[in-house]
């Protein structure tokens, strides 16, 4: 089946394995972006150890600039942040190379400081053809991920991430201010949002309480809306340190950071190929037709086939595809194709897939379905709701998950 080892993090240099920092994972994809993945556009992305550090750190902070001299110190060959206070008045940090840490960006452009382009997911989408449309609420350079270059390989997280000309600029209108050291710090137009969920991403996760990540890293309690200019209050004890399970919301698209150590604990694709098998071993049956149920494989996530297992969505029946008109669905409720939830990511056991998620009937682990239903997830500019990690649609139901129930052969 599967064994802890499978994610073979090699430290050592002798084997030419990159040290794994871990993975961000978009929410909202089952395996894959619905045309495949390209390059830095992909549903999975791993954070290595770079060969050559540039991770960065502040040093010099110009206070009282003109704009002429602050755009001069930024236009210098290195990383700085401006603070708009006027039109008079820039405050410009620099910043500089720092050896022990790698740094990691992330955002919407596809410009070369983003090690990772993500775009809005849109629920239920099958096709990058139904997410053009949509218009972008995710940073060009939405926040950036610092890790430790040594064990225990910690990453932390800040929101906004450096441009071509290696800036991060925030204007007059963008919620900043000075901290009690005298430092700068402020927040990003819609923020970046972090939840690291209670007892680790384990069978016992509970989901913790979602805060706003500053520029500098520090952590605050949301603001009233989205993009409010007034901050939330700093929250002393809590950490940007990004834990196994943490999810980080960009406003349009949500990341889980798996560590590679939590990794090693989830099922492989053999392992969750291997539990379709035995499922479809068990030749389950449609109780109306008879006819034997099989869960498709894997690479086939889109169109139902003919021995595809449906599910009512109010009582859990498994079906084959049966066309009895509505006075059945009136009475039963919804009646929906079952898909395999293939991102293993996802999962917080290896147990048998034996629920699926209301409305779309994707089918994970039972503790797995308890987790996801049970965490909030930011929703346009001041709403949340539990949501399939494999679709992003939006849980219905009690519970927003069913058990199924099959019906073995009958010889």
């Amino acid at each position: 089946m599967y064994s802890p080892e499978q994610e073979n993090i090699s430290t050592t240099t002798s084997t030419k394995v990159p040290v794994k920092y871990g993975e961000l994972i978009v929410l909202g994809y089952n395996g894959s972006l619905p045309n495949g993945d390209r390059g830095r556009r992909k549903s999975r992305f791993a954070l290595c150890k770079r060969p050559k550090a540039n991770g960065v750190t502040p040093s010099t902070v110009h206070v009282a600039c003109s704009p002429q001299a602050a755009k001069a110190i930024s236009n210098k060959d290195q990383h700085s942040i401006s603070y708009t206070l006027s039109r008079a008045q820039t405050v410009v940090v620099e910043y500089t190379h720092d050896s022990n840490t790698d740094m990691f960006q992330i955002g919407r452009s596809t410009e070369s400081p983003n090690d990772f382009v993500v775009t809005d997911t849109v629920p239920g989408s099958q096709s990058n053809a139904d997410t053009q449309s949509v218009q972008s609420t995710i940073s060009r350079f939405a926040c950036r991920i610092i890790c430790q270059r040594t064990p225990p390989y910690t990453a932390r997280i800040y929101a906004a991430g450096f441009d071509s000309s290696k800036n991060i600029f925030l204007g007059e209108k963008a919620a900043k201010w000075k901290t009690c050291d005298g430092q700068m710090d402020g927040l990003t137009t819609n923020g970046v949002l972090v939840m690291h969920p209670r007892n680790g991403f384990s069978q016992d996760s509970k989901p913790g309480v979602w805060r706003e990540i500053s520029v500098c890293g520090n952590v605050f309690t949301l603001r009233e809306t989205r993009s409010a200019q007034q901050r939330g209050k700093m929250v002393e004890n809590e950490s940007q340190e990004l834990v196994d399970g943490s999810l980080v919301d960009l406003c349009g698209a949500t990341l889980l950071w798996r560590t590679a150590e939590g990794l090693s604990r989830t099922p492989t694709l053999k392992h969750l190929e291997a539990l379709r098998q035995e499922i479809n071993a068990a030749r389950p049956q449609c109780p109306v037709g008879f006819n034997t149920l099989a869960f498709p494989s894997m690479r086939r996530k889109d169109t139902p086939d003919e021995k595809q297992p449906w599910v009512y969505l109010q009582c859990g029946h498994v079906h084959g595809y049966h066309n009895w008109g509505n006075h059945r669905e009136e009475r039963e409720g919804p009646y929906v194709p079952l898909w395999l939830g293939c991102e293993s990511g996802f999962y917080v056991d290896a147990a048998p897939p034996t629920h699926a998620f209301n409305p779309c009937g994707h089918v994970s682990s039972e503790k797995t379905a308890g987790f996801w239903s049970q965490i909030p997830l930011p929703h346009g500019t001041h709403t949340f709701h539990a949501a399939c990690p494999f679709c992003a649609q939006q849980l219905n139901g009690e519970q927003g998950f069913v058990r199924l129930i099959f019906q073995g052969p009958l010889d």
